[in-house]
């Protein structure tokens, strides 16, 4: 018998608020052995880990529901909230159950939060996954193919067995079986936004970080098929993309405050890793150089990305909002990220020349006063309706 609506978002909501990974100890387990490895967002090529016979598992940092005490001493107060959160994650043992970390390469924070990892947690396996900065398939494919192979070997010795060619195959496919999941989740979503509220795909987005991907495409179709028979009310609210957060997420009370001011969210930058890849990666004799081509040529367009080609700025983004009808945008960017509020002005340039309406704000991962930006949003809200029936 197929899940209720509320039970799936039943479901999804206790992933999210269980910040000891209760689901990922189950999974463990359920076959002794078995491994977890965490990574930060914003991209790791979770195929590898997939591969190795390991669960993936995103950390996303304490949200509003962690109070950070130990890890305010390792950082700064000037930087951004996710990297201190999630230092109080494994200070405080809500990580024991991760047998290697990830971080990717979004900026310096998190470049060093992978140093303070190795000299912290000794016992665990660390890795800072570098990323390519030349897009030529000889120079930054080649490094970066590089960089794959050590974290597959690294992984197969500590999953006591190589990973094979045709392990990464399977794997490749089953990504690419979840990241159609996801797209037709948020095309549903855009075609009906009233019906697939994005506080609740937000949460579905979120159970694939702690679920295996498996079992996460099949939750995501479920909730498709579910929230289908719901009938729930339209309203003339204006058609927005949010981007901005695709490194620390947002508070849900956020989320849910930007809709109840009158906007419908239609596409967004949560969970990115989930849309890093814009389409299936083929399933070749040589699955690195294809993961490698994927990465380079048919990858986001996000800020902790370098690009190597300056007139393609905001080219996705202006995209995004031909594509799914939205009337404007709104930059919703953590406190402290350098790379989203550096590439802010430039993107808003790009949609200036489109006579895109936008408005920005800044938050925090625990903001607790969601009065001003419901506040803002609705003003922004109401500006687009005024402007576009005159």
């Amino acid at each position: 018998m197929a899940p209720t609506l509320k039970q799936i978002v039943g479901r999804c909501e206790a992933l999210f608020e269980d910040l000891h990974f209760d689901a990922v100890k189950q999974w463990k387990a359920a076959v002794p052995g078995r491994k977890a490895i965490g990574y930060m967002p914003v991209y790791v090529p979770r195929e590898i880990v997939h591969a190795a016979g390991m669960l993936p598992v995103g950390i996303f940092g304490g949200g509003d529901q962690l109070e950070v005490i130990q890890g305010d001493a390792y950082y700064q107060s000037y930087i951004c909230r996710i990297p201190r959160s999630t230092l109080e994650m494994g200070l405080t043992g809500r990580l024991d159950c991760m047998d290697g970390m990830l971080f990717p390469s979004i900026c310096d924070v998190i470049r060093n939060l992978s140093g303070m990892w190795q000299v912290l947690f000794k016992d665990k396996y660390v890795r800072y996954i570098d990323v390519p900065q030349n897009y030529l398939d000889s120079v930054g494919g080649e490094f970066y193919i590089h960089e794959m192979q050590v974290l597959r070997d690294d992984l197969g010795r500590l999953a006591g067995k190589p990973v094979t060619d045709d392990a990464l195959r399977a794997s490749i496919a089953v990504y690419n079986d979840n990241r159609r999941a996801v797209q037709d989740l948020y095309t549903y979503r855009a075609r009906k936004p009233w019906q697939a509220p994005t506080s609740e795909v937000y949460l579905v987005i979120r159970a694939g970080m702690v679920l295996p991907p498996e079992e996460h495409t099949q939750l995501v179709r479920d909730y498709i098929a579910a929230v289908d028979l719901e009938k729930r009310a339209k309203r003339d609210n204006a058609r927005v993309v949010l981007t901005g957060s695709f490194c620390e997420q947002p508070p849900l009370g956020l989320i849910k405050s930007i809709e109840m001011s009158g906007c419908y969210v239609v596409d967004d930058d949560f969970g990115l890793v989930m849309r890093w890849l814009l389409d299936d990666v083929p399933v070749t004799d040589n699955p690195l150089l294809e993961l490698s081509k994927a990465f380079l040529h048919r990858s986001n367009q996000q800020a902790s990305k370098y690009d190597d080609k300056k007139e393609d700025k905001g080219r996705l983004l202006v995209q995004s909002v031909k594509t799914y009808s939205a009337e404007g945008v709104i930059f919703a960017a953590p406190s402290f990220c350098d790379p989203a509020l550096l590439e802010r002005p430039m993107l808003q340039d790009v949609l200036a020349k489109h006579k895109i309406p936008y408005t920005a704000f800044k938050f925090a991962e625990n903001t607790g006063q969601m009065a001003p930006i419901r506040e803002q949003a609705g003003t922004f809200a109401d500006s687009i309706k005024l402007w576009s029936a005159a």
